[in-house]
């Protein structure tokens, strides 16, 4: 159990020892290693860790907030003390932010999954329960982002000026099909303003779930209160 308290620069303890460990488990540089002293080292790597997670500006500043650090611990196995549960940072954008430029990300169901874990650690969501949740949601929106299937242009919302894609402004878009107003809305910061993006698009995806339909911090109920991310029920509209 690591005491946020006790993770502040200049502190020299266990706790920081285990969030150094946790950093370095993540990617990070720590050329003296888990010294347990907090100082410069450690937070140019919580910085890095914090941009990672989707924080940005001032929010990434190396020093340990409760999400953040909430959120390290889930990833690298250690509780926190003092920290509720995470709940990652949004980055609502106006509409007139949204762009929709298609990166060519890949399709098909593996890399799903790999954009869907990436998402996960964005959103502060368990993989175990979002991947396979928004990997069903991807195969059954777009055939797991087909470049055929990458634009609704049939549905009910399909309406309004076009954009620069030369679709109407409506159309639902992207892997797990987001209509540019709840993309914007549920924006997820740090991440890609287009649609066509596919870890930009599921997490928009997970906060709109959040919101709309009471899915947990974890996912854990994410299929039974979204039928469409459920691959034992029948496809249905989300």
């Amino acid at each position: 159990m690591v005491a946020l308290s006790n993770v502040r620069f200049g502190k020299r303890n266990e706790d920081v020892r285990t969030v150094q460990k946790a950093l370095i488990k993540r990617g990070h540089k720590l050329p003296d290693g888990a010294t347990g002293f907090f100082g410069e080292q450690t937070k140019a790597a919580y910085r890095a860790e914090q941009r990672k997670q989707g924080f940005t500006g001032t929010d990434a500043d190396g020093i340990p907030g409760p999400t953040s650090l909430a959120t390290l611990g889930r990833l690298t196995g250690f509780s926190v003390d003092g920290a509720s549960a995470p709940t990652a940072p949004k980055g609502r954008l106006a509409l007139a932010q949204v762009t929709f430029r298609d990166p060519g990300n890949e399709s098909g169901a593996t890399a799903m999954q790999r954009y869907a874990r990436k998402a996960c650690e964005l959103t502060g969501m368990d993989p175990k329960f979002g991947v396979p949740a928004l990997a069903t949601i991807a195969k059954r929106e777009s055939a797991s982002n087909h470049p055929m299937f990458r634009v609704n242009r049939t549905d009910s919302n399909a309406h309004g000026a076009r954009a620069a894609d030369g679709h109407p402004l409506n159309c639902s878009r992207g892997a797990t099909q987001c209509i540019p107003t709840t993309f914007a809305h549920h924006h997820q910061a740090g991440t890609a303003t287009t649609p066509y993006d596919v870890v930009a698009c599921m997490c928009a995806t997970v906060n709109y779930v959040r919101d709309r339909y009471d899915v947990n911090q974890s996912g854990s109920n994410f299929a039974a209160r979204v039928q469409q991310a459920d691959p034992n029920r029948a496809p249905h509209w989300y």
